[in-house]
């Protein structure tokens, strides 16, 4: 066993997403959210739950807060719901909406815990998507808008911005296999969704620099390596896999083009939707990158020449797989950070989120939770390797504070390091094991391993 140590001003976090905490989908003027539609659709939710009431954070943030300042948790990424600022997507701000986070920073700051907020995480304003969503080019400038008033707000206070949560998980799930909120299966039109989600990005920093240029402004993309279920097998699906899943959200923004694989299927969907300064507003330097890694995705090929793959559970002996069926491998997350070095310019970078959700049981008022403890042991091990051969990393945001509403999956998925008991009315809270190791991490700069 050895001491892990981590570089001096490490930022150590946890994460979470307005609609899957905060509840009170109506309260103080909110507009509805594709994601309170598709909850309250027939069939979409395994569990049949909503996120109506979720952690009900937003009655009890300070409850929350107090929570993570007791266990010295120096960092908190939270995002914004977009419609509880602007109900309808564009137009007046709501001002009660905008009240809450106004809070919701002033007691994260006064208990010591630096925000990082995230202006998007999935639950865009339902009247956007009754005009197209992010199929409508618009959807980018009205993000925009709303990216103004918030760093107008909050810019004072807020030193780390966010612009998107994982354009990949959002845009394949929603619009293409269609089993997240909006629940579109546009196939054909998918490269179009992703252009017009990358110019929101673009056009997003581009408000925040013309309002604050003190602030540091990044994006957080999911990111995985991409392995093939035969080993030496299938490299154009690899590679095609790798374009769609991963270079697709990053060479526009540090290569300024397009991945050359998919390039040509890019430009065809679009069909002159492209304007001449799309890409140079895409590409403004940012100052960080997010990074959220769970696991490798391992694909078979398939033959469709549009998306010659399809991503496979692992299958071999001795595999570890979580609650939601993903491969324990915590070397993925290594390579990643290697790639991003090498291929990206060894940009700084945070990683957003990474955990595990497992099966809880709550005995005594104490969770005990090894398997969890464990994960988190591997996965920072790869992580300070990555920083022991030159990779800028220089935080990490475990997913997440508390058991929250795991879209899809309703509350069955528990990733949190604080449980929620779901079975007392008052929704009581209690630390696991987990919450109190990662305590000690945060108290040594480190762990032993």
């Amino acid at each position: 066993m050895q001491k892990l140590e981590f570089p001096k001003e490490f930022v150590w976090g946890t994460a979470t997403a307005a609609y899957q905490i905060e509840g009170s989908p109506k309260e103080d003027g909110k507009g509805e959210s594709i994601w309170d539609r598709f909850s309250h659709t027939r069939g979409k939710i395994r569990t049949k739950e909503t996120g109506d009431i979720a952690c009900d954070h937003y009655k009890r943030y300070k409850e929350d807060i107090a929570l993570m300042a007791e266990l010295g948790y120096s960092a908190y990424r939270f995002s914004v719901s977009w419609p509880r600022i602007m109900p309808n997507g564009k137009g007046p701000v709501q001002k009660r909406g905008m009240d809450f986070y106004d809070r919701l920073v002033d007691e994260l700051k006064q208990k010591n815990i630096e925000p990082f907020l995230t202006l998007y995480h999935w639950d865009l304003p339902q009247k956007l998507q009754e005009e197209g969503g992010w199929l409508n080019r618009d959807t980018a400038s009205y993000f925009a808008d709303y990216t103004e008033e918030m760093v107008k707000k909050l810019g004072d206070r807020v030193k780390f911005w966010i612009t998107l949560n994982e354009p990949w998980i959002f845009t394949v799930l929603g619009y293409f296999l269609g089993v997240h909120a909006p629940g579109l299966r546009k196939i054909f039109r998918f490269y179009k969704v992703a252009h017009n989600v990358l110019l929101a990005h673009g056009l997003s920093l581009a408000k925040i620099r013309a309002v604050n240029k003190s602030v540091r402004v990044g994006i957080t993309n999911a990111l995985s390596p991409v392995h093939s279920h035969r080993l030496d097998k299938y490299s154009h699906s690899v590679t095609i896999a790798n374009a769609v899943m991963n270079r697709l959200w990053m060479d526009p923004i540090f290569l300024k083009k397009y991945p050359t694989a998919i390039e040509r299927k890019v430009l065809a969907q679009n069909k002159g939707d492209i304007h001449p300064e799309d890409m140079k507003i895409i590409s403004a330097p940012i100052d960080f990158l997010g990074v959220n890694n769970y696991s490798r995705t391992i694909i078979k090929p398939l033959p469709i020449p549009v998306y010659p793959f399809v991503p496979v559970t692992a299958f071999y002996p001795g595999v570890k797989l979580t609650e939601m069926g993903w491969e324990v491998y915590p070397d993925g997350l290594y390579q990643i950070l290697k790639w991003i070095k090498e291929e990206y310019g060894n940009p700084p970078v945070y990683i957003t989120e990474n955990g595990v959700a497992y099966k809880d049981k709550l005995e005594n008022t104490k969770i005990s939770d090894p398997e969890r403890i464990d994960f988190l042991k591997k996965y920072l091990s790869s992580v300070h390797r990555a920083i022991l051969e030159g990779a800028d990393v220089r935080g990490y945001f475990v997913w997440s504070f508390m058991d929250n509403f795991e879209w899809a999956e309703g509350n069955a998925k528990t990733f949190g390091l604080v449980h929620i008991d779901r079975t007392s009315s008052d929704l009581k809270r209690y630390a696991k094991d987990s919450a109190y190791w990662y305590s000690d991490v945060i108290k040594q700069n480190g762990f032993q391993f």
